[in-house]
């Protein structure tokens, strides 16, 4: 629960750490956001489902589920018109009310602004920052769209352009939150926003490669801490601390894994899955497939036509590596029965992800697979992360990733819980240390309103 009768602080700033989880907070590693706790409150999160960016963060800003929000992962399956899209940027995607959305129906005069937070193209805040690269014939313009237009090419003049490579693919690096971290304080600074929210990618990319026990990992938490507190001085030097609340917080944590499920393999083997072959390489046939699956970390949205639901079914629960199942009534229980959703939801085990692999030879895998191309992928590839230096090019091995997310997490043992933190009391706990995604936006919205 939350507690509605709060008067938000002249400013609000929320940051979201990706993978950030609670195990990892100590006095030692994490001095700036221990000391918010010490003044307000501390919280292990139960993710919203599936514990993916996208879907936690449209949770976030509304304060709904996946069933109201409809962004039911990081990828979305247009049955109209036969296509997957990973990554789409536009905030009309989001079907419920957001932050901004809130301050500016209540006529409260506060500025929003949101930095590298997902879906957020077009977004009705006063202040937008969010990655947009241009791709030429011959090369890749890395761009940031800015709202208001200009905004991002001051900000690049003051702290150098900001280095897509680094924000994914295998040269992703703290660099990419430094940078953020950076752009954030000179938003503070230049723009005043009343509520300012900033995203903490890169930890995200470690677990990934190394798993959740990485070797820098001390040091790459205090890289984090220090971001946290640069912002925390940047509101002392601006004399605005006192009127400040800053809420950390994470969308999920991780699991160590050992490999992927080719679902898509899988389906093609038992005739459900058809391809085209173009110029030898094979493409999945939207069209005529009677199942495919749209994958994403440890969950599978599987869409099914001219064919059995049940006999799918059948199939997934005979796969090695699949733990659950969801059909109409699971997705129900789990709030994400929305008709974006696939007509079945299988979730990995603990260990396992799914990879979106449908070939059986590697040379006739289509020419995307071997490169970072996030948006022609049908399913989230973690291999991005990694190059194979013989060949330069994205290696087609899931036995590579260490660590992935997006299943229910383990209350028993803490396996996959984020954090929330607060320098304010707000969020009520009662007995249990324990809330979710959806209490946090709740709570952030009841701060507009």
């Amino acid at each position: 629960m939350f507690l509605l009768a709060i008067v938000m602080d002249k400013h609000l700033i929320v940051v979201d750490i990706a993978g950030l989880e609670p195990g990892l907070i100590s006095e030692d590693r994490t001095p700036n956001i221990c000391s918010l706790s010490a003044k307000g409150e501390f919280a292990r999160v139960r993710p919203v489902f599936p514990a993916v960016t996208c879907t936690s963060q449209a949770s976030m800003l509304s304060g709904t589920y996946p069933r109201q929000h409809g962004i039911i992962s990081n990828g979305l399956y247009d049955r109209q018109i036969h296509t997957v899209s990973f990554w789409e940027q536009s905030s009309s995607l989001v079907q419920a009310e957001k932050v901004w959305d809130i301050a500016k129906r209540g006529g409260s005069g506060r500025t929003t602004a949101v930095l590298f937070w997902q879906n957020t193209m077009y977004a009705d805040a006063d202040i937008v920052l969010t990655p947009r690269p241009l791709h030429m014939e011959d090369r890749m313009i890395m761009w940031c769209y800015s709202r208001p237009p200009g905004l991002y090419e001051k900000i690049s003049n003051e702290i150098g352009k900001f280095d897509l490579s680094t924000y994914w693919g295998p040269l992703a690096s703290n660099k990419s939150s430094e940078w953020i971290g950076k752009a954030s304080e000179l938003v503070l600074e230049r723009q005043k926003p009343n509520i300012l929210f900033t995203y903490i990618p890169h930890l995200d990319y470690i677990f990934q490669r190394e798993g959740i026990f990485p070797k820098n990992l001390k040091e790459e938490i205090r890289f984090v801490d220090n971001i946290v507190g640069n912002i925390m001085k940047k509101t002392i030097d601006l004399g605005i601390r006192d009127q400040t609340q800053f809420v950390i917080l994470s969308e999920y944590g991780f699991s160590d894994v050992t490999s992927d499920i080719p679902i898509n393999r899988v389906f093609r083997e038992h005739g459900l899955l058809a391809v085209r072959e173009i110029e030898g390489r094979e493409y999945i046939d939207f069209e005529y497939s009677l199942a495919f699956a749209m994958v994403d970390h440890q969950v599978a949205h599987i869409y099914v036509r001219g064919t059995s639901v049940q006999q799918v079914k059948r199939i997934l629960d005979a796969i090695e590596g699949i733990d659950t199942v969801l059909d109409e009534e699971g997705k129900k229980l789990m709030n994400i029965d929305h008709e974006r959703s696939g007509d079945l939801i299988a979730i990995s085990d603990k260990d396992r992800w799914f990879s979106y692999y449908w070939w059986f030879e590697e040379e006739k895998s289509p020419p995307f697979a071997n490169r970072v191309d996030i948006h022609r992928k049908p399913g989230y590839d973690p291999s991005e992360l990694f190059i194979d230096s013989k060949t330069n090019r994205i290696p087609l091995n899931g036995k590579m990733v260490k660590a992935s997310h997006g299943r229910v997490p383990s209350l028993s043992d803490g396996a996959g819980l984020a954090v929330y933190v607060s320098d304010r009391k707000g969020i009520n706990k009662g007995k249990e240390d324990i809330i979710d995604t959806v209490t946090i936006g709740r709570y952030i919205n009841s701060l507009i309103k």
